[in-house]
């Protein structure tokens, strides 16, 4: 299938041509369809295979086709997202798209003035991205409404659930009309997500291109179990392997983010960090140095894990196992996009032996082991779960020490017998 077998719009046809788009990805070739019968769409898909295409082009066709402007504070489309950077990123992908037809595109996120929001949304947008905090400030202020709005998105919906947006969702459905098409998007299946779909979708379509929580096949991945206080030299180890080569790598916290960039930068890896407490122009410079690749080393918080899709990111290194394993995948989704191949390393210390197993779980296999410890086999402490597990990304108290290629950290022979035990788990 082509796109141009689609029924699209002319002018669409030929900005994709121009961005040398010819032939849909699998959720594409599957959701578009659905959407420009009019039906609610439920998709699942991994990261990085053209999940915003897949609603925007169909929602560009129906603007495209609709008689006059949008009337003031008003917004046709909705599409909503949990971070500022993937709300950025989604704009960025639908502009080039929209070029032409004078459709009007508007951004709203928290770090950015709001009184320029306010001043945008005055003569009314085609399509508004939002991320749903900012937007119920303004929603609450009248600065907006949703009374026309035609079209809803929630993208990466799970990743909403997991940040605690589930009762700001449920307050803006309140502002949209019933009589609307939603769609919802995402790259796993939560246990909370047959609860909004039912609350926002209206007899859904379900399309899957791959089971949820399934990474991208061209994402290679292992595992090395290294003592926690030498994580950091073990991590700069093996940046020094690529030094010309852009790594993502994270960390659980914002401080552990800051005190890890800290000792890479000392370590002869100068980086930026990315989190929640960076000011969004701080944010903006960070990935705009990452993507043009004048930084190689961007160390980020889950604030980052959906809003990089940067095809040349190689290396993402999990240097704080992540204790909800759905974001693994997302994390790792990072590399492998748009049909390249990446590395994704972990980077396990003895007490997120639990965090692993969950995550093999989440898989359905064991990850191949490149570093080996003795400490490897044991049985796992119980993971706590949600936020109540604050430990910072730098390691203890003392400076980082120890080698990798110490008693407690051997090359792996295959461990068949972890393998067994991590199924059995």
């Amino acid at each position: 299938m082509d796109f141009d077998m689609l029924g699209l719009a002319p002018s669409l046809l030929d900005r994709l041509k121009e961005a040398g788009l010819d032939t849909p990805t699998p959720i594409q070739a599957k959701a578009i369809p659905h959407v420009m019968e009019g039906r609610d769409v439920m998709g699942l898909a991994q990261t990085g295979t053209g999940k915003t295409i897949a609603f925007g082009l169909p929602i560009l066709d129906a603007l495209i086709a609709m008689q006059g402007k949008p009337a003031p504070k008003t917004a046709r489309t909705l599409i909503l997202a949990p971070t500022r950077e993937l709300a950025n990123q989604i704009a960025d992908n639908l502009r080039p798209l929209a070029g032409g037809a004078k459709l009007g595109i508007a951004v709203v996120t928290g770090g950015v003035s709001v009184n320029r929001q306010i001043g945008r949304l005055e003569r009314g947008v085609d399509i508004l991205v939002a991320t749903p905090g900012r937007l119920l400030d303004l929603l609450n202020q009248k600065a907006v409404t949703l009374s026309e709005t035609r079209f809803l998105v929630l993208d990466e919906a799970d990743q909403m659930l997991d940040m605690g947006f589930i009762h700001d969702l449920r307050k803006i459905a309140r502002f949209i009309p019933e009589e609307r098409q939603t769609l919802l998007f995402s790259a796993t299946m939560s246990k909370q997500m047959n609860e909004i779909a039912q609350t926002f979708l209206n007899n859904p379509v379900r399309v899957e291109v791959a089971p949820p929580g399934k990474p991208a096949d061209k994402v290679t991945q292992e595992v090395r179990f290294i003592p926690k206080e030498a994580k950091t030299e073990h991590l700069a180890e093996l940046l020094g392997t690529h030094p010309e080569e852009r790594a993502l790598v994270f960390a659980r916290t914002k401080h552990g983010s800051d005190r890890l960039m800290r000792q890479l930068d000392r370590a002869g890896f100068p980086g930026a960090a990315l989190h929640g407490n960076r000011s969004q122009n701080q944010r903006d410079r960070a990935l705009k140095a990452f993507q043009t690749g004048e930084i190689k080393v961007l160390v980020a918080t889950d604030v980052a894990a959906r809003g990089i899709d940067i095809p040349e990111v190689e290396f993402v290194y999990n240097y704080d196992l992540p204790n909800i394993p759905e974001t693994y995948v997302h994390r790792i989704g990072r590399t492998g996009r748009a049909g390249r191949s990446g590395k994704a390393v972990a980077i396990c210390a003895p007490d997120e032996l639990a965090y692993l197993r969950d995550i093999e779980k989440l898989l359905g296999k064991t990850l191949p082991v490149a570093v080996d410890a003795a400490w490897a086999d044991a049985a796992p402490v119980p993971a706590p779960k949600g936020p109540s597990r604050r430990r910072g990304a730098g390691g203890g108290k003392g400076k980082p020490g120890g080698r990798p290629g110490n008693p407690q950290a051997k090359p792996s022979n295959g461990r068949p017998r972890r393998a067994q035990k991590a199924r059995q788990g």
